[in-house]
């Protein structure tokens, strides 16, 4: 029976038995796991990432984004949550899924590529001004900027996030 419908449960871990018709979300696996809408019974895993699904949580419902596309799956569904309402999405041919994947291939392999080459700590001497700094450009060198330096990173966020 296919679902109009998801609810979801935000989990610790992946649980071992999953319930159809429940999005399972884990933050800390960066996963959200949900039996196929179609009602195959076939677990659909979608890992949270910058290069593969996103997820949007209101307050309320959750929703995923780009749509999920079973193609592996002998049912073949392929349908968007949207705000926890399955919306579903036409069939796609054998090419058009070749293409959506191919695309997905060069957008990691392009993301992963300029990850290497993107330092992952600032440099020596640069320290963080939340107050400063817009949120696009988090890092920039304030060594030399005017004005007392912050006691620390975390003291700096703490009073940009509070203020």
């Amino acid at each position: 029976m296919k679902h109009q419908r998801l609810s979801h449960v935000f989990v610790e871990e992946i649980p071992a038995k999953t319930e159809q018709g429940v999005l399972y979300v884990s933050m800390e696996c960066a996963t959200a796991i949900h039996r196929c809408a179609c009602g195959c019974g076939q677990e659909v895993v979608t890992p949270l990432s910058p290069t593969d699904w996103s997820l949007i949580f209101d307050g309320d419902t959750v929703s995923l984004d780009p749509s999920v596309g079973n193609w592996a799956l002998p049912c073949r569904a392929h349908y968007f949550i949207d705000r926890g309402t399955v919306a579903w999405a036409g069939n796609m041919s054998n090419a058009a899924i070749e293409l959506g994947r191919s695309r997905d291939r060069q957008n990691k392999s392009a993301y992963f590529s300029s990850a290497k080459s993107t330092p992952s700590a600032l440099p020596p001497g640069a320290t963080v001004v939340p107050s400063q700094v817009p949120r696009a450009s988090a890092k920039r060198d304030l060594s030399s900027a005017p004005g007392p330096k912050p006691a620390g990173i975390w003291q700096s966020l703490k009073t940009w996030w509070t203020s």
